[in-house]
């Protein structure tokens, strides 16, 4: 009878180790509950700097003081944000490492042969962002001052108009080759390494066009010496209200703005989503963030998470169509 009592005891005990090692699952509820209790990282796969660099500090600034902890910006730049993004999809479901992903994931799967990742597997989306509107330029000595010129331009003359990206596969890059798709023509795509040498080159004249971030250029739409066309979001942007979309001017349902927003590690509790969902979107409320972001020409684009999703899916499908139709590859 010891011996039964004995072996029952030490049975329990293992038991009691086993739920242990495992979390009971009122332990896992309260520590949802006290979410977050230490800083959170959001990873991003761009430079300092960039657009989606300046958006993300100034949201985790203003998510840091709703989430009462400190919401830090870690930058994994390199592989078209593969490295941030693997990185995140291995760290651990609980809410304390975060991507900011973007049109580049959307992308990269009909661009590349192997991406180390599968968004709507490795992920679970949180909630979209913000967008950066980019605009169609011209060099005023091309000759054309509104849309459908520049469209009865090169359907007259296939593959003579020249225009500049900031690099293969860029959104800069696809937004002329969607541009020529939708006319049924097609221009000839001169890229470079980032926009900068590409708005030099542009200035200069030596390549007429480009589909620009509005940050970028409009300082030089502004002094006369690029034209501006339109803006290439579904809506007019707040950052120049006074410019057209390229839908407007004929060609419905044209939509290239950069767009970016968070996920999570898949299998992050619905709970923690729910928080760190609600912190976006009452940062994208706030008058400061939208005021700081228009300075950067950065709007907010805003979405949950089954909206992400379904954006996600409808970007996904789209660009795939437009690689494989026109024969893009990220060389």
């Amino acid at each position: 009878m010891k011996s039964s009592s004995a072996s029952f005891l030490g049975a329990a005990l293992l038991a009691v180790a086993g739920l242990s090692a495992t979390k009971l699952p009122g332990a896992a509820a309260a520590e949802q509950s006290t979410y977050p209790d230490r800083p959170v990282r959001l990873v991003i796969g761009f430079p300092a700097g960039s657009a989606t660099d300046i958006a993300s500090r100034i949201l985790a600034h203003k998510m840091s003081g709703l989430l009462g902890q400190q919401v830090v910006v870690d930058n994994r730049p390199g592989a078209s944000t593969s490295i941030a993004a693997v990185l995140v999809a291995k760290s651990a479901p609980d809410g304390y490492t975060l991507f900011m992903a973007g049109n580049s994931n959307a992308v990269t799967p009909s661009l590349q042969k192997s991406v180390p990742f599968d968004f709507f597997r490795d992920f679970s989306p949180v909630a979209l962002a913000a967008s950066v509107p980019n605009i169609l330029v011209v060099n005023p000595a091309l000759g054309v001052s509104d849309v459908p010129q520049l469209v009865e331009m090169v359907k007259r003359n296939p593959g003579k108009v020249f225009f500049a990206s900031s690099g293969n596969g860029t959104m800069s890059h696809l937004a002329g080759e969607l541009f020529g798709f939708t006319i049924g023509s097609r221009m000839t795509h001169v890229p470079y390494k980032g926009s900068s040498q590409a708005v030099i080159d542009l200035l200069a004249g030596s390549v007429p066009v480009m589909f620009a971030p509005a940050s970028t250029v409009l300082p030089y739409v502004r002094d006369g010496r690029l034209k501006a066309l339109a803006t290439t979001g579904a809506e007019r942007s707040r950052i120049a209200p006074e410019l057209p979309t390229i839908a407007e001017k004929g060609l419905p349902d044209y939509d290239t703005r950069i767009w970016f927003g968070v996920v999570a590690p898949a299998h992050t509790p619905e709970a923690i989503i729910g928080t760190l969902a609600d912190a976006v979107n009452r940062a994208l409320d706030s008058q400061e963030v939208m005021d700081q972001l228009a300075a950067q020409g950065i709007e907010p684009f805003k979405g949950d998470a089954k909206q992400f999703s379904g954006h996600m899916q409808r970007e996904m499908t789209r660009w795939a169509t437009l690689i494989k139709s026109r024969g893009i590859t990220a060389d």
